[in-house]
Parts: C-alpha cells; structure tokens; sequence
C-alpha cells in the first residue's frame, strides 16, 4: 500500500530509497540501505526479513535481479509482496506478486527501481520515472524526493496520504563523518507527508549540508570585524561556539565561513533576558 524509488547516484557512492504511503511510520518497514553495498524497498505484504537478507545477498555482489529471484523463491507470501532493489552498479530490479492490489507495478534501469501498490494508475510509476530520469543534476537526496514528489502529485497511494521516508546513505557522510548514514528523515503521520518531507530536507541540508568550497568567504577585513561584532552582540566570544549553539558546525570552514551560516549569523537574535 505504498509507492516508493530506490536508486543510486551518478558516481555509485550514494544509495537510496524514498517512500510515501497510507500507512502509520512507513519509514519503520520500508527501506534498508548500507554504503557501498546497495539498497532496498520492501512493501505490499511487506516481507520485512528481505531488508537483512536482501543486504547479505547483495554483500556477495549478487546482482539486483538475482536479489529478488532468490528473496522471493523462498518466501510462500510472495504472491502479495512487492520489492525493489539497487546495487552499487548496474540495473536496478523491482518485483510485483501477482496477488498485489490494483494498481501495482513497477520500472527499473540503470542505478533506479520504482514500484507501488493500491496507486491511482500507472500514471504514478510513470511520472516518478519521467522526473528521476530528467534530475540527474540533483544531489541524491533532492533527485528521490523529486521523484517521490512526481508520484504523489500524478496521484499516488489512492487511499490517501500519511507518511513518507527518505534513507541515503554513503562512506563517511554521516555526521562528523562517523557514519555512513547520510540522511535518515521521516514523517511519520501527516496530512502531507510528501511536502513535509520536503521541508524537511532543506533544513537537513542547512544544519547538516557540508559546504561547497566555491562559495566559502575569507573570513578577514571587513567581514571579519562584522561577525566579531555581531558575535560579541549575541553574548559569544567565537564563531565555533555560536556555531555550535545553532547546530551548524558541520558548516564551519577554518579561516572562512559559509555564506548560509553568515545568513543565519546575521539574522540571529540574542535571547531575551540574556
């Protein structure tokens, strides 16, 4: 009851899944992904078993069609299951029981896999393809919503909607560089949760976004004396500390600062009473 993309981005290192459905915290049942190894969308009768053994599989560098031949030979329930799957190159695959609910079904290509049950039409899937295939210059994250968003308006689970998902993941991009899980949003009951989501992602991308180099400003001259200025007015005697403060110290640059964390330096108001 659900409708959902797993794909990867264009230089193989990121891997993901974004999902949307009628159903309470679809991001509990939905998706697995692990960096380097390949990712995963299970739903209709969920099967929630594959997330650990399609990963294992996909460990062994099996292919993502061989993937689902092998998760589904095994499963009797298969009739009422739908999967896809994305590995770290190649063709992505998708799967669709026989038994599932009108409508159901799904494409795949290269790095993608889109599939969905209890959709309003095949318009749905199709719309998600057109948009994926056409946003090739998004980051990963931005590219899956895009589709994810493309399904929901050609009208998505006809049902209705309550949550959506967003897991990507890649070597070393979680926070502080100590995890592989880059972003791991969820809405888990919303009147719509697909725009939410979107929001969502742009304040992920404020607080934990790194920096694009081309845009970094010499923190010196002028610019260095107004956010002296500005930081002794808000009661800090560092950039660091206020950074920390705000939860933007992914953002900071030595010797530099990021021209979104000066907007937000610059828009900051000392507390009340402080």
């Amino acid at each position: 009851m659900t409708f959902s993309i797993v794909g990867r981005s264009a230089d193989g290192q990121t891997l993901g899944i974004a999902v949307a459905s009628k159903f309470l915290a679809v991001g509990a049942a939905v998706p697995a992904a692990e960096a380097g190894v390949g990712a995963l969308a299970t739903q209709a009768f969920a099967n929630l078993a594959y997330r650990a053994q399609g990963l294992a599989l996909l460990r062994t560098g099996t292919a993502a069609a061989d993937v689902i031949a092998g998760l589904t030979a095994a499963d009797a329930g298969r009739a009422q299951r739908q999967l896809g799957v994305v590995g770290p190159n190649g063709d992505g695959a998708t799967y669709t029981g026989a038994e599932c609910f009108d409508w159901a079904g799904g494409v795949a290509g290269d790095g993608y896999a889109i599939q969905g049950n209890i959709l309003a039409g095949p318009q749905v899937v199709a719309e998600m393809e057109r948009v994926w295939l056409g946003s090739g210059e998004l980051s990963l994250p931005r590219r899956l919503h895009a589709a994810l968003a493309a399904g929901d308006a050609a009208g998505g689970d006809r049902r209705g909607r309550q949550s959506a998902a967003l897991l990507t993941v890649r070597r070393g991009a979680g926070y502080g560089g100590m995890s592989d899980v880059e972003v791991d949003l969820r809405v888990d009951d919303d009147a719509d949760p697909v725009a939410r989501m979107g929001g969502l992602i742009e304040l992920w991308d404020l607080y934990f976004g790194k920096p694009d180099p081309a845009t970094l400003l010499p923190l010196d001259g002028e610019l260095a004396a107004e956010v002296d200025a500005k930081l002794k007015a808000l009661g800090y005697d560092s950039l660091d500390a206020w950074a920390g403060v705000e939860n933007l110290e992914e953002r900071l640059v030595a010797g530099a600062i990021d021209p979104l964390v000066l907007e937000q330096l610059r828009a900051a108001q000392r507390p009340t009473g402080a």
